[in-house]
């Protein structure tokens, strides 16, 4: 339900909340995944089957923040830089399109660390007719494209002002018509001076300060080249989204929204230049139309159209018989994530503005027993419990409890704003067991202190894109609660990627940040910035800490776990190797046994 990446994450208990990433701690699943092995021979050919009942968000590279439009880019679109499906190395950025890693040493990172020169793999070709190789000035463009009028990337908090350039040329972009041939001339005229192209395939970045992290920074699609021809459609539209030109294995054959997606090989594509995907099916088929209890069924008894999930996990009541039988086929994973958690919308006019008030927010903190929403999820070994911002593995982790559950604290707090009872409406997606199970174990807790909860329940297509992403929805007063998820954007040194998207005021508003509670606290705000521009990653450290103290002192959500991620594939399904960035095991390099080939 999360960024990834923020764009977006999936787990078992809420089945894709939003995007994008986890820790470097050079693991990418705690259960090793039946098939997962590589000693057979692969064998190519055949149909990749993905059944599920959610969507992408966009089907746009420098759009999409969320787990399964990152999912859906990994069969098409390339980065500079990405994370390779290799066990135990599935959190280290390797080079995709680059030709290396820049660093001091090969002359790709300058002296006063600012400067980064990168270069693009000769070979790699968009599948244009005739093909044609990607270069930097498409890079260029794609960096550009993030900062579109008609849907930005969620994520610019992360680099808005470490881009040289990159905020006047966002504010400049606000202004123009939201008509494509007004986007496409301001892309076009208009220089972003912390990105060039120093000749056909070597782009230099320019940042205003230094950031140790900015390689891992660029293996977000966002990040991700951008032909010319993409410049006649609308970003993010869906005719766009039926006209992408691909420069990875796969190619966009046809995109019927909330129904399905079909890949087919993309006859650009040279193997020899892409370092990360083997590509052995022929085509992949997503259906979006079956329920999370189908899906699961139809993996466990092989059926021939159903091997991998799409946007979709076990469901939780499932999870503890897979685990005591040791299922081959299942694998839990790290994701360094919170999700879900619960948001309050901080400007919600509902109950005479209750919500404004830090105490009612605080209150609803005390009273959300974390363990029972653990519970419903699938236990505490899928869902390690979490009670501050950031997860254990991202760098300025520190252990923080401010609201055990104390339900008698809760109704002092109520009494003491004046509100000893209220009536909220949380927004949820009723389409998993989950967000369903969720939602009514934060209704029951509720109940007990004297509020009501009313549910709002969405189809998945519809939860960010329609409510979350849209603030007027939230300052309607639509929903006053929200079940969201979070994944930093890269990982370690991450921290960035939680606080910049959503806790920096109104920078991280949507549709450009995923504050989606509308939080604003200057003080917040400033320690954040702190520890963006501290030294050290020390110093940055011990900065995170301060924030999130303080982020949870002004209680604008409710964390509850930092879960691993359930996934399950069909028996036939050999090489499942679980990317902790997708959230998925990785289906470029999925091979189907013989015999059972879709």
């Amino acid at each position: 339900m999360v960024k990834r990446r923020r764009f977006a994450i999936v787990t078992a208990a809420v089945a894709s909340l939003t995007l994008v990433a986890a820790c470097n701690n050079n693991s990418g699943s705690g259960t090793a995944s039946g098939g997962s092995g590589t000693t057979g021979t692969a064998v190519t050919g055949g149909t990749l089957n993905l059944l599920g009942s959610g969507d992408v968000d966009y089907m746009d590279p420098n759009i999409s923040y969320y787990s399964s439009g990152y999912l859906n880019l990994r069969m098409w679109s390339r980065q500079l830089f990405t994370y390779p499906a290799e066990q135990g190395q599935t959190t280290n950025p390797v080079a995709d399109l680059a030709t290396e890693l820049p660093t001091a040493a090969n002359g790709g990172i300058s002296a006063d660390g600012k400067t980064y020169k990168i270069k693009i793999r000769t070979g790699a070709k968009w599948n244009t007719s005739p093909a044609r190789q990607v270069t930097a000035a498409d890079l260029v463009r794609g960096v550009k494209r993030t900062a579109n009028p008609v849907q930005p990337f969620g994520g610019i908090p992360d680099f808005a002002s470490l881009i040289v350039g990159y905020q006047a040329f966002q504010n400049g972009f606000a202004k123009v018509a939201k008509t494509p041939q007004a986007i496409a001339d301001y892309i076009e005229k208009t220089p972003l001076p912390g990105v060039e192209a120093k000749d056909q395939t070597t782009v230099v970045f320019h940042l205003t300060h230094p950031a140790t992290y900015f390689v891992d920074m660029l293996t977000l699609p966002a990040f991700s080249p951008a032909p010319v021809e993409v410049l006649k459609y609308l970003p993010a539209s869906t005719e766009l989204g039926n006209h992408e030109i691909s420069d990875g294995p796969y190619q966009v054959d046809s995109w019927v929204p909330t129904k399905s997606i079909n890949y087919s090989r993309n006859p650009a594509w040279d193997p020899a230049t892409d370092p990360i995907r083997k590509a052995y099916v022929d085509k992949i088929v997503v259906n979006e139309t079956v329920s999370q209890e189908s899906i699961q069924q139809q993996l466990q008894t092989g059926t021939a159209s159903a091997d991998l999930e799409f946007d979709m996990s076990p469901a939780p009541s499932q999870l503890p018989a897979l685990i005591a039988k040791k299922d081959p086929n299942l694998n839990l994973g790290d994701t360094s994530s919170s999700n879900p958690y619960v948001v309050y919308n901080t400007v919600s006019p509902n109950n005479t503005k209750a919500l404004t008030d830090v105490r009612v927010r605080q209150a609803i903190s005390y009273a959300i027993n974390r363990d029972h929403i653990i519970q419903v999820l699938g236990g505490p070994t899928v869902n390690p419990p979490l009670s501050h911002v950031l997860p254990d593995a991202i760098t300025g982790s520190k252990q923080n409890d401010p609201y055990p559950y104390n339900p008698d604290k809760a109704k002092q707090l109520l009494a003491a704003a004046g509100h000893p009872h209220l009536t909220l409406k949380l927004l949820y997606r009723n389409s998993s067991e989950g967000g369903s199970k969720a939602f009514q174990t934060i209704q029951q807790d509720l109940a007990k202190v004297g509020i009501t909860v009313v549910g709002v329940p969405s189809p998945n297509a519809d939860f960010y894109v329609k409510y979350l992403q849209v603030p007027t929805v939230a300052q309607r007063g639509v929903w006053d609660l929200s079940l969201a998820g979070w994944a930093p954007d890269w990982y370690g040194n991450a921290a960035l990627s939680f606080f910049n998207p959503l806790y920096f005021g109104q920078p991280s508003f949507p549709p450009i940040g995923s504050n989606f509670g509308l939080y604003n606290n200057p003080a917040a705000t400033a320690l954040i910035k702190q520890a963006t521009d501290a030294p050290t990653t020390d110093a940055a450290a011990a900065l995170w800490a301060q924030a999130d103290a303080k982020v949870m002192a002004d209680a604008p959500f409710f964390p509850i776990t930092s879960p691993k991620n359930a996934n399950y594939h069909a028996a036939q399904v050999n090489n499942a190797v679980y990317i902790p960035a997708i959230q998925n095991f990785d289906p470029t390099n999925v091979w189907l046994a013989s015999g059972k080939q879709g």
